[in-house]
């Protein structure tokens, strides 16, 4: 009965059927299967698919929705269902904050992660143009607490477990960042990072060994894994050369397309705010924005455009 509802739905165009077939969901399998405890000789309440579960907070991350709200909405639409493969009955909200915990306390996050950059490679879609690097901030709620209020452990409020303030330009931001890495050729995300806020961007280098890597003004001075392509800045009494500011145009051009996985990340999918206060759940969070940044690419890049 739902799948004949469900050609209804088709026809007025599904995206997320289109994303589908694009990666091999079932290579999650074994990376998720570990983190259940429940297999032993006394049996215990079964499991839910590992790929139902990987799934579901690809639908999350997708459509910007709270656990509650994922329940629900995937017990409404029919696109949803379908993209879980029509089960008998979806993980319920508690089940989904469990499972995303898990992810966060074992790291099995970056496991899921690294699958699907083995799937982009057999795909042939290696890095061959040089990579962009750069990073964003994720805003978190920052509470009422005093600034100098511990953090971390000692943290008695949920404003600040290991959320930072930064400042850029004449505006603050309390929270954490983005760091990511897209390769040039085919606009796709190739590793990314998450950290507190107050963390400089020229910390963490995402280039490999060989790889050209675009960079902007604020990595000056810090020379990456990769070659380096990174833009220059004036000092005080040191102006720059027309030659440096012809190559500063030059690599801006080539690292401007390196926005676009913040802009859709944020706009579209509605991840530029976490409510969530420990670093390693961000990291979830943002593993899955980006993952889902990637669906959306891969079909941009299967129907050619």
């Amino acid at each position: 009965m739902l799948r004949k509802a469900y050609q209804n739905v088709k026809k007025n165009g599904d995206r997320l059927a289109e994303v589908d077939p694009l990666i091999d969901w079932t290579a999650f399998k074994p990376i998720i299967q570990p983190i259940y405890d429940n297999r032993g000789p006394m049996g215990g309440r079964p499991n839910t698919d590992p790929v139902i579960m990987v799934k579901m907070l690809v639908l999350q991350a997708w459509y910007g929705l709270s656990d509650p709200e994922l329940e629900r909405q995937v017990d409404d639409r029919l696109s949803f269902q379908r993209f879980l493969g029509f089960p008998e009955k979806a993980p319920d909200y508690s089940t989904v904050w469990r499972f995303r915990e898990r992810l966060a306390e074992t790291g099995r996050d970056r496991l899921v992660w690294a699958e699907l950059q083995r799937q982009l490679d057999e795909k042939g879609l290696r890095v061959k143009k040089g990579v962009v690097q750069d990073a964003s901030f994720i805003t978190a709620d920052p509470g009422h607490a005093p600034a100098e209020e511990p953090r971390g452990e000692e943290a008695k409020t949920r404003r600040s477990k290991d959320g930072a303030w930064s400042k850029k330009g004449n505006k603050s931001y309390f929270g954490y960042k983005l760091h990511a890495k897209m390769d040039i050729m085919h606009g796709l995300i190739r590793a990314l990072e998450a950290t507190p806020a107050n963390v400089h961007d020229s910390r963490v280098d995402l280039s490999l060994p060989g790889e050209v890597v675009y960079r902007d003004k604020g990595y000056q001075g810090v020379k990456p894994r990769g070659w380096d392509a990174t833009m220059k800045r004036a000092s005080r009494g040191h102006p720059l050369s027309i030659w440096d500011r012809l190559r500063n145009r030059r690599i801006n051009r080539k690292r401007a397309p390196g926005e676009r996985p913040f802009a859709v990340i944020k706009r579209v999918f509605g991840g530029g705010h976490v409510l969530v206060t420990r670093l390693s759940r961000v990291r979830v969070k943002l593993v899955f924005a980006c993952i889902c940044f990637n669906l959306v690419q891969l079909g941009r890049l299967e129907a050619g455009l």
